[in-house]
C-alpha cells in the first residue's frame, strides 16, 4: 500500500542530493554517509543476515529488468573456490535515463557505501564501476570520492580493522549502448567488444573471467545502505505489492518540468506528470507516454491512471524499465520520432545476431523514406512484419527494444504513417 502522504516517505537516493557539497567526504559523513557500513563492520553482521534483508526488502533490480535483487544475490556460489567480483552498472545508455547521472554526481559516497555493503554480502574483494564514457564529469567525480574512501580507511586492505579488504575501480566505457546488457558490460571490461553472451550460464555462477559476478544498477546499490539501516520490512512497506520501495523518474519530453521525482512504486502515470511534473504543454493530457525508455513500448491517454509498477505495467502491455517517462503531446511528430529511434538501435545493435543486424537497418531504412516522402503503402505491412519478427529471436534485448516503437506507431497510430505515405503531411 502507497502511503497515503508520500511526503513522509524518507527520499532513499535523492534527498542528500540536494545537499550542497555532498561530494565531499567530510559533508556526507555528517549527514550519515559510510554509518551503516561501519555499523556492519563494528557488529560484523553476518553476511547471509543482508542477503535475506535485502530478500525482505522486495527491492527490484532498478536498471530495467526487475529481478529480485536479494534472489539475484543468493544464486552466487559459496563454494566455487574462485573469487567473487561485484560490477556496478553505471552505464545509463537508455534515451530518457538520467537518473543515475544524478546520483554519481551529487552523492557518489552513498553509491560507494551500497557498493561496501553489498561487497560485504556476496564476499567480494575487488568492485568495479562501468561507467558511461560520456559521463566524464561523473567519472571523475567518483574517483575524487574513491581516492577520499581510501585516504579516510573506508576502502583499501583491512578496513577498519575488520579484517575486510575491498577495492572499488572505475572503469570508463567507450560509449556503447549495448554494454548496458550486463554481459556485454563483462565483456567490455575484460578488454574485449562488448557484445552480449549465451545464457545460462548465467552471471552469478560465471560472470567476469568465468567467476561468480553479481551485476547491478547504480539506483539499485543506492538504495542497500537505507534498507540495511531501516530493515527489509521498512522498505517493503513502500509501495505495492511485489513492487516494493521507492523509485527514481526521470521525467522528459513535454512537460513543463521536467528532472528527477523520486516517489513511491504504484504513483500514477496522471499524479507524475500533473502533480509534479507539471503537466503537459499542448492539450490535456499527453498523446503517447513512453513510461520505461525509448526501449518500452508507448501508452496512450486510456493509461493515465494507470499505477507505475514492473507488474501493472506488464499487464499494459509495456514496461516499467528504468523509470524514463517519455511525456509526448499533440505537437510532436510520432512518425519521426520512430525514425530516430529506430536510426539509433541500427547504430548501436552489436551486429552478433542477423534479425538485429539486418532488422534495425530494415526499420531505420523504411522509415527514413516514409518521412521524406518517398514511402509505398507496402512499407506499412514491411514495418510491422520485420519489427515483429525480431522480438524475442536475440542473445539480449536490443532488437526487442528498436522494434517496440515502431511496432507501437503502426498499431497505435497507422493514420500517421498512412497520412505520410499519400502525402496529406508535411
Amino acid at each position: 500500500m502507497i502511503p497515503k502522504d508520500p511526503t513522509q516517505v524518507r527520499q532513499i537516493t535523492l534527498a542528500r542530493a540536494r545537499i550542497p557539497n555532498m561530494r565531499r567526504l567530510d559533508v556526507a559523513r555528517e549527514h550519515g554517509a559510510w554509518r551503516v557500513f561501519e555499523r556492519v563492520l563494528a557488529d560484523h553482521v553476518p553476511p547471509e543476515t543482508i542477503v535475506d534483508e535485502v530478500k525482505a526488502s522486495g527491492l527490484r533490480g532498478r536498471g530495467g529488468a526487475g529481478f529480485p535483487t536479494g534472489l539475484k544475490w543468493s544464486f552466487v556460489p559459496k563454494d566455487s573456490g574462485k573469487p567473487t567480483y561485484l560490477m556496478c552498472n553505471a552505464d545509463e545508455g537508455e534515451p530518457g535515463t538520467f537518473k543515475d547521472r544524478d546520483i554519481m554526481r551529487f552523492d557518489p559516497h552513498l553509491l560507494l557505501e551500497g557498493i561496501a555493503i553489498a561487497s560485504w554480502a556476496l564476499g567480494v574483494h575487488d568492485a568495479y564501476i562501468y561507467i558511461r564514457g560520456e559521463f566524464v564529469d561523473e567519472a571523475r567525480v567518483l574517483q575524487q570520492a574513491i581516492d577520499e574512501a581510501y585516504q579516510a580507511g573506508w576502502l583499501g586492505e583491512n578496513i577498519r580493522g575488520s579484517g575486510f579488504d575491498l577495492h572499488i575501480t572505475v572503469h570508463r566505457g567507450a560509449g556503447a549502448y549495448i554494454c548496458g546488457e550486463e554481459t556485454a558490460l563483462i565483456e567490455s571490461v575484460e578488454g574485449k567488444p562488448g557484445r552480449p553472451r549465451f545464457k545460462p550460464p548465467f552471471p552469478a555462477v560465471e560472470g567476469f573471467y568465468r567467476c561468480p559476478t553479481v551485476v547491478n544498477n547504480v539506483e539499485t546499490l543506492a538504495t542497500i545502505p537505507v534498507i540495511i539501516e531501516r530493515g527489509g520490512a521498512w522498505h517493503a512497506e513502500i509501495g505495492r505489492p511485489n513492487n516494493t520501495g521507492c523509485k527514481i523518474f526521470s521525467v522528459s519530453g513535454c512537460v513543463k518540468r521536467p528532472g528527477n521525482y523520486e516517489l513511491p512504486l504504484g504513483v500514477s502515470l496522471r499524479e507524475l506528470i500533473e502533480e509534479h511534473a507539471g503537466g503537459v504543454r499542448v492539450g490535456t493530457k499527453p498523446k503517447v507516454v513512453i513510461p520505461g525508455g525509448s526501449s518500452a513500448p508507448w501508452l496512450t491517454e486510456e493509461h493515465y491512471e494507470i499505477p507505475l509498477t514492473f507488474d501493472d505495467l506488464a499487464k499494459a502491455g509495456s514496461m516499467l524499465g528504468s523509470g524514463a517517462v517519455i511525456v509526448l503531446d499533440e505537437s510532436v511528430d510520432l512518425v519521426r520520432v520512430a525514425w530516430r529511434l529506430a536510426k539509433f538501435y541500427a547504430h548501436e545493435s552489436c551486429g552478433q545476431c542477423t534479425p538485429c543486424r539486418e532488422g534495425t537497418g530494415w526499420l531505420a531504412r523504411i522509415l527514413g523514406r516514409i518521412v521524406e516522402g518517398r514511402g509505398t503503402r507496402e512499407d506499412l505491412k514491411v514495418l510491422e512484419d520485420a519489427a515483429a519478427h525480431m522480438a524475442g529471436r536475440t542473445i539480449c534485448a536490443l532488437a526487442d527494444g528498436a522494434a517496440a516503437p515502431v511496432l507501437s506507431l503502426v498499431r497505435l497510430f497507422p493514420e500517421l504513417v498512412h497520412q505520410r505515405i499519400v502525402g496529406k503531411a508535411a
